[in-house]
């Protein structure tokens, strides 16, 4: 989870790939005026973003063998939504600071959540017990290992969920 430019569909790719597991993007699941309403630079408000919160739901609860999802979650009201019905659902915000996403987000073409939208995302992430920091402004691989450290710190390759 994270902001916009954070890495989160990068390090979800490569962490599901490695646990051999389904992956979910939830970027897949916003309807087509929230994606326009994004692509303009207008953020969603919780309103708006309940229905899609509801499908991204809908979807881990019909996956019964594992899966990774990259989603901004930014409060926890939106991962209480997230988890429920979801055994076991962990959420790691991947932390990267304000200069880096800004370049990140200045180079990324072709997505519909851009630099119009940190501001925002930054004002309304909320972090507390819900969730696990990794640093993840090193390279990709770097970070999923972080991840999977974070996770499993045993190294036994059972990370919970």
């Amino acid at each position: 989870m994270g902001v916009a430019g954070a890495g989160k569909t990068t390090i979800g790719r490569l962490l599901a790939d490695r646990l051999a597991v389904r992956f979910f993007d939830a970027d897949d699941f916003h309807a087509p005026a929230a994606i326009a309403a994004m692509r303009a630079g207008h953020p969603l408000d919780d309103r708006e973003r309940l229905p899609w919160l509801e499908r991204v739901n809908a979807a881990l609860r019909d996956d019964t063998n594992g899966f990774v999802l990259a989603c901004s979650a930014l409060k926890r009201s939106y991962r209480d939504i997230l988890r429920d019905g979801v055994d076991a659902l962990v959420f790691v915000v991947l932390e990267v600071g304000e200069p880096e996403l800004v370049e990140r987000l200045s180079a990324r073409t072709g997505h519909f959540a851009g630099g119009d939208l940190l501001s925002s995302q930054l004002a309304t992430l909320e972090l507390g017990d819900d969730v696990v920091q990794v640093p993840a402004d090193g390279p990709p691989d770097h970070v999923a290992d972080a991840v999977l450290h974070v996770l499993d710190p045993s190294g036994s390759g059972s990370p919970p969920g």
